[in-house]
């Protein structure tokens, strides 16, 4: 290619190449057992190890990155999946006292401690690991910096407490804590946690409709796509995604669009309502608040909203859903969806399926994608579904809403124990579980500050102003549902 893409980590170059090298081998018709040898020596060619101990290593896991870039294990219904063998070098957690201890006769360190954990010995602090919890503030008080708290890298970003250390001090994820959020996999620096792919089943949906005669695909965008890429446009985009064999690009902003319709009329008959765009957040209240469920909105999340009106006026459709989130999927294999997604690419499964095809997108004639509103496409920035739930309110007449917006799960659990204990001065709650909104998501390709500028672009382009649009589309596909059964 005549450019280079950006990502965050070499760990998802590594993906990249892994799935880049799948795909070409299942469009070659070599996908055999061959791949676990010959990718892993694509990739590391040796002799010598750029990255672990020994070549053989880096080609075992690489091995291990083939299997979960082919689903998994089918056992372990979790999303997200720890590789064992990767995950061997992070120093153990806990609090520790370092060489900058002056032993001060202050004693800030022991006053601090809520478990009398800090006893001082021959002049310097020591902490008794049996009693400590890792609060930290023996550290916030230290006048020399000199106490410490250590977390392994993916406990410190799992915000549900999920990830433990197994006997080999390997990282465990407690599925029923779990929300899928994916904070762990963009947040390991050994890439030892990572999210099944089912980048195979979206080519046997391609691949098994003859070009759209058996049954037409849909690809659907969610708006942070318009963060990640500037050396290609939206439209190129979408073209290269036609060149995939999808029959048409959508945008899931469609569905945004019908959530703030049906979130404001909800809401001005409950009172008091949680969004339910993002599926994470939706976990994060049943398993930490459940009291809360009541409160999360009956509306489904943009994406199979949308995907809802696409099979009403075409039932034998199948609908592929590309985003940044991990969450997604699990969500659209839940009950409750009803079969609307086929299947969920991420984007950097996206980008790594048109490379393998050798598609450049930057030479690519453009499309047209404009389906959405600009209140539906904001959804993807934290505080987008508070702007837009308000501007619909006050379309529609309807009085007293007053939201706020929840970014990131730490934010989310403050306003949500506030709620539980009927101290909130809020009565609608816009959550999402990644910090900075979608653009924020596990699975993107970066996340640039310059993304926020193309995204912001990318929403002001939008020629609908209103979502009166996609409401229509909505109503009519209801009345086609009807008229069918």
């Amino acid at each position: 290619m005549a450019y280079e893409y950006k990502f965050d980590t070499t760990v998802q170059l590594l993906k990249y190449k892994v799935l880049r090298s799948l795909i070409k081998r299942r469009y070659q018709g070599s996908m055999d057992e061959s791949v676990y040898l010959d990718i892993p020596k694509e990739i590391s060619p040796g002799p010598n190890a750029t990255m672990r101990c020994c070549v053989y290593k880096e080609r075992a896991i690489l091995q291990e990155r083939i299997r979960i870039s082919l689903g998994g294990d089918k056992s372990n219904p979790n999303v997200v999946e720890v590789i064992d063998i990767a995950c061997d070098e992070c120093p153990s957690a806990g609090v520790y006292v370092t060489d900058a201890c002056r032993g001060c006769i202050s004693h800030k360190c022991m006053d601090a401690c809520p478990k009398g954990a800090i006893s001082i010995i021959n002049q310097k602090s020591v902490v008794d690991k049996a009693k400590c919890v890792e609060c930290g503030r023996c550290s916030q008080v230290c006048p020399y910096s000199a106490i410490v708290v250590r977390r392994r890298p993916c406990m410190k970003a799992c915000k549900v407490n999920a990830i433990t250390m197994d006997a080999d001090f390997k990282a465990k994820i407690d599925n029923d804590k779990c929300v899928h959020c994916g904070a762990c996999i963009a947040q390991c620096p050994f890439g030892a946690i990572q999210d099944k792919s089912y980048v195979m089943d979206v080519i046997d949906l391609l691949l098994g409709s003859y070009n759209n005669y058996n049954y037409k695909v849909y690809a659907m965008l969610a708006p942070a796509i318009a963060s990640q890429i500037d050396y290609a446009s939206m439209g190129q985009i979408v073209s290269a995604l036609k060149i995939l064999g999808f029959y048409r690009v959508t945008e899931a902003a469609v569905g945004a669009d019908i959530c703030l319709h049906k979130e404001a009329e909800e809401w001005k008959e409950h009172g008091i309502m949680t969004t339910s765009c993002c599926p994470a957040f939706v976990s994060f209240i049943e398993k930490n608040y459940p009291t809360l469920a009541k409160y999360v909105s009956s509306s489904l999340s943009p994406m199979v909203e949308a995907a809802k009106v696409i099979k009403r006026n075409d039932p034998t459709a199948k609908v592929v859903f590309i985003g940044p989130c991990s969450a997604k999927k699990m969500e659209f294999k839940l009950e409750k969806t009803g079969g609307a997604i086929d299947c969920v690419l991420s984007f950097e499964e996206m980008i790594a399926y048109i490379d393998a095809l050798e598609i450049d997108m930057a030479r690519l004639e453009e499309a047209p994608l404009d389906d959405a509103s600009y209140y539906g496409r904001i959804f993807a920035k934290s505080g987008g579904i508070k702007e837009g739930v308000v501007a619909v309110a006050k379309q529609a007449g309807i009085e007293g809403i007053n939201p706020v917006s929840m970014n990131g799960l730490e934010e989310c659990k403050r306003e949500l124990a506030l709620l539980k204990a009927n101290r909130s001065t809020y009565n609608f709650f816009e959550g999402m579980a990644c910090e900075g909104g979608c653009i924020g998501g596990a699975l993107n390709l970066h996340r640039d500050p310059k993304g926020m500028r193309l995204l912001d672009k990318f929403n002001a382009s939008a020629t609908k102003k209103d979502i009166s649009t996609s409401v229509e589309k909505y109503k009519a596909s209801l009345e086609k549902e009807q008229e069918q059964q």
